[in-house]
């Protein structure tokens, strides 16, 4: 790396890029709408000192030119997203280059794609700009956090899900470990070999650090991960699948887990997977939202424009919304386990955080900095009738049931 920049291991994202203050590194990949393209261009900055007043029509079936909201709070796209400058004597090293702004300055770019930081991200090591999760479809074009390749064997890879960093194959087959294994034998032999299929080992490959090796029998080599030799499941039905895990005994391979959830959660089961629930069995929903503007903004923050959510979940009235879509309350005595899961004070009125020693504030929490919420109309545990409420299925300015395994309901998050 440049001078300048380290790796912080954040506790959702792991491994990420960041300012030698600890600030993640972001970049706003081209992403291709309804009606055009938004993002960055691989050498291209878009994200300047404007203050943009109008949508660019990117996302059907609403047209360029409606108004945005508060414009006399609006701000621009550096002011949100401040672009990483290089000095002028900075030279490019591997991956890392330099690209020029329009005015002539210099700012840093990672595989050509140019570096921010995000005014969300308070302490180091915080990643609330982005994700790395992916929201597959018909979402706004979001800036995404950048981070070292992971050190792994030639044939796997990572795939950020909602319950951790989980191990598949370059091919985005799953990978499992089954309990009776050990790491110089396995239990899984003969009958079992039918539907688990061991992940071979090339003739090259080298023991090295949580990766060793499993000689199953005479040049039959199996890769261990941790102590546990990994296979694949012939019966998953989609890429990084997890049905495997079903199966008692096996489980999928994490090189992370998600952080500890706060003590008074649940799971359910619903008739779509299991979901993330309070303490009385009541779907929890996050919030999504992003606006149709050339910058696309997030609006999904309580630091942001309320407008978008006060509209979709009340019809401007904070009432209703209070009513209809609830937040998830934090109990007199419960605390933060994480930074992931937070409690905050907020003002259920105006939708925006406030200090512990306002009388009228909830105490409510958070993932991410975003607060959680109920869905009035759900009667009895198991419910999610709020599932994908708003634009496209939620995805562009809604709410999405918070689901435990992302195979199910096609990886809506």
């Amino acid at each position: 790396m440049p001078s300048g920049f380290q790796v912080v291991v954040n506790e959702l994202e792991g491994p990420v890029f960041a300012t030698d203050t600890g600030q993640t590194l972001y970049k706003w990949p081209l992403e291709g709408l309804r009606n055009g393209y938004s993002g960055e261009a691989p050498g291209i900055p878009a994200c300047y000192e404007e203050v943009l007043t109008v949508t660019a029509g990117l996302m059907s079936p609403y047209p360029a030119g409606i108004k945005l909201p508060e414009l006399d709070k609006r701000k621009s796209c550096v002011d949100l997203w401040p672009p990483v400058y290089a000095d002028e004597e900075a030279e490019a090293i591997g991956k890392w280059t330099i690209v020029e702004r329009r005015d002539g300055s210099k700012q840093w770019a990672y595989d050509e794609q140019p570096l921010y930081t995000s005014i969300r991200d308070m302490q180091p090591g915080d990643v609330l700009g982005g994700t790395t999760r992916s929201s597959r479809g018909d979402s706004p074009a979001y800036r995404v956090p950048i981070s070292p390749p992971p050190m792994l064997p030639p044939g796997f890879a990572i795939k950020p899900t909602a319950i951790g960093r989980m191990l598949t194959t370059d091919l985005n087959e799953s990978v499992y470990s089954f309990a009776a294994d050990t790491a110089k034998s396995a239990a899984c032999t003969e009958e079992c070999l039918v539907n688990w299929k061991p992940v071979s080992a090339p003739g090259l490959a080298r023991e090295q650090g949580e990766w060793t090796l499993l000689e199953r029998s005479p040049g039959e080599r199996q890769w261990v991960f941790r102590g546990k030799p990994l296979y694949t499941y012939v019966l998953d039905t989609d890429s990084w699948s997890q049905e495997g895990s079903d199966i008692p005994g096996w489980d999928n391979v994490f090189t992370q887990p998600a952080p500890e959830l706060p003590a008074s959660f649940t799971a359910q089961l619903t008739i779509a997977g299991n979901v993330l629930a309070d303490k009385n069995g009541r779907t929890i929903y996050r919030y999504f939202c992003g606006e149709d503007s050339q910058d696309q903004f997030n609006c999904d923050h309580p630091d942001e424009t309320q407008v978008y959510r006060l509209a979709m979940c009340g019809a401007g009235d904070a009432d209703k919304c209070l009513s209809y879509w609830p937040y998830v309350m934090a109990g007199e005595e419960e605390q933060s386990p994480n930074r992931t899961w937070q409690i905050k004070n907020i003002d259920p009125m105006t939708g925006r955080y406030v200090s512990a020693d306002d009388n009228d504030a909830f105490r409510v929490w958070t993932y991410r900095d975003r607060p959680v919420y109920l869905f009035g109309g759900d009667k009895v545990i198991g419910d999610v009738n709020g599932g994908g409420t708003g634009e496209w299925r939620g995805k562009r300015n809604g709410l999405r049931a918070f689901w435990l395994r992302d195979d199910f309901m096609g990886g809506i998050l």
